[in-house]
């Protein structure tokens, strides 16, 4: 039979026959599970710096990763050559290494229903590569321009196009082909020989270039960055202590990402070493809260037709109301915890072992207007947007820096601050949730996650929130 996508076919030569042969050497020596993961990846970066274009590269990376799993175990090879022989090996090798007594038989493979959340035509690497060069310089200029401040500006522009072909043991044939594009821009602003203060935007997601001539252009994220820097030159020193938070909505949600969202990864809570683990159909959170990962949002950044494993990306509620409903799965976790994958199987090249990883994720809306959030607020701490955080999930501490945040006095959003660290704990921080607003916004399309050394392209979003205790870092009083 025929593929449906002819790129594999084209390309290398592939067919059902040929997969079929190389899942059966996967499990000749025993397993219970095994899959091939084709990747075809075309990539190019543009950087601008000093108003010079400094970098320009294109480059194209192919292969296959094999995985066989055993129980717990899990052997996985890879080879960056195609070639038949090539790929019977590297199914030997992780055959070996998760050899088991017990046999399977795979089923034979019969291709998935078809979608396509980013239905683009031409994807952007498919462009002239001066056209993309083209955008640098207008984010560059525009970054300039906004004020005279506006001392230094690095400008980015980066795409890719992937295609994928996932075949398995139990008869998941899936293909896909994932364009991929963002621009991004810092700026520093410097005042009267003071110290440089910097700004940064940027956005993207599964589109066509196109998607930068209208509302989203480098103008656009240029400004924004330019803004950001500009506003951190008024600002005062964070002052430190126990303070009421209010989150703006869009990129603050990565405060939920990392403090929330990892310790939801089914192999955290598969080994007990969550903040979260064995505490389905509890109490997590404020009533207010309801937390949901969605792979499936037409054309953003974090999401797929099919993940890595070759399984369909879904809408996952993974906290609602407050009751924590279920974690993100991938293969060898649904498989140990005796659950169903929820497309969240991902891994950063054919090079790497998969993982439970997040998508787009997000809180959903609440009832309160925003104005009204702020207005609630005597004292406390505003934040617009963040920068580095990291977080323990096994207790589930974090700290954030908050790049762009201000004071909330008496109701009202006044002075900016620099330098605002937030400390405290996922879950607890989500039980002191008081407000939460009906403006949920998601980001841009720039977030980039790491886990065990892998990075993928993610989405967060939140929409204001207001919690009533957490600690601040900063110098000020």
């Amino acid at each position: 039979m025929a593929f449906s996508d002819s790129f594999f076919a084209a390309q290398f030569g592939l067919d059902e026959r040929s997969l079929e042969q190389y899942l059966a050497e996967a499990l000749a020596q025993g397993g219970e599970y095994a899959d091939l993961y084709f990747e075809y990846l075309s990539t190019s970066t543009i950087g601008m710096d000093e108003g010079i274009v400094k970098t320009a590269t294109q480059g194209v990376s192919l292969g296959v990763g094999v995985r066989v799993i055993a129980g717990e175990r899990t052997g996985y090879a890879y080879s960056d050559d195609l070639s038949p022989e090539k790929i019977r090996h590297a199914a030997r090798v992780a055959a070996c290494i998760a050899s088991a007594p017990a046999k399977v038989d795979k089923t034979a493979l019969h291709e998935g229903a078809k979608r396509n959340l980013y239905p683009v035509l031409t994807a952007p690497s498919e462009v002239a590569f001066s056209a993309r060069v083209d955008l640098v310089k207008r984010a560059d200029k525009a970054a300039r321009d906004y004020d005279p401040r506006v001392f230094q500006v690095q400008a980015t522009y980066a795409d890719s196009l992937r295609h994928v072909l996932v075949a398995n043991s139990d008869g998941v044939l899936n293909f896909d082909r994932q364009p991929m594009a963002r621009i991004s821009v810092a700026a520093l602003a410097r005042r009267d020989g003071g110290p440089p203060q910097n700004g940064h935007s940027g956005g993207g997601g599964r589109v066509e270039l196109d998607y930068f001539a209208h509302d989203k252009t480098p103008e656009y994220f240029a400004r924004e960055a330019a803004r950001q820097a500009i506003v951190q030159l008024e600002a005062v020193e964070a002052p430190a202590g126990d303070s009421v938070v209010v989150l703006g909505p869009g990129w603050p949600g990565v405060l939920l990402h990392e403090a929330v969202g990892h310790g939801l990864e089914a192999d955290f809570n598969r080994k007990k070493t969550s903040a979260f683990s064995g505490r389905v159909g509890q109490s997590v959170a404020s009533a207010l809260c309801t937390v949901v990962d969605d792979g499936t949002i037409a054309n953003r950044r974090g999401s797929l037709n099919v993940d890595d494993e070759g399984n369909k990306t879904q809408r996952n509620v993974l906290i609602e109301n407050g009751v924590l409903r279920g974690y993100l799965q991938d293969q060898l976790s649904s498989r140990l915890m005796r659950s169903a994958p929820t497309g969240n199987g991902r891994r950063e090249s054919y090079e790497h072992i998969p993982m439970p990883r997040m998508t787009n994720t997000f809180m959903m809306p609440g009832e309160s207007d925003p104005e009204e959030i702020i207005r609630s607020v005597p004292k406390g701490l505003y934040c617009a947007n963040f920068g580095g955080g990291q977080v323990d999930i096994t207790s589930g501490n974090f700290v954030f820096s908050a790049s762009e945040s201000y004071l909330i006095e008496d109701g009202k959003i006044t002075r900016p601050v620099r330098n605002a660290t937030l400390i405290g704990n996922g879950p607890a921080a989500l039980q002191f949730v008081s407000m939460v607003g009906n403006d949920l916004k998601l980001d841009e399309g720039i977030g980039v996650c790491g886990k065990e050394g892998q990075s993928v392209p993610v989405g967060v979003g939140i929409p204001t929130v207001r919690i009533d205790h957490m600690t601040v870092g900063g110098t000020g009083r």
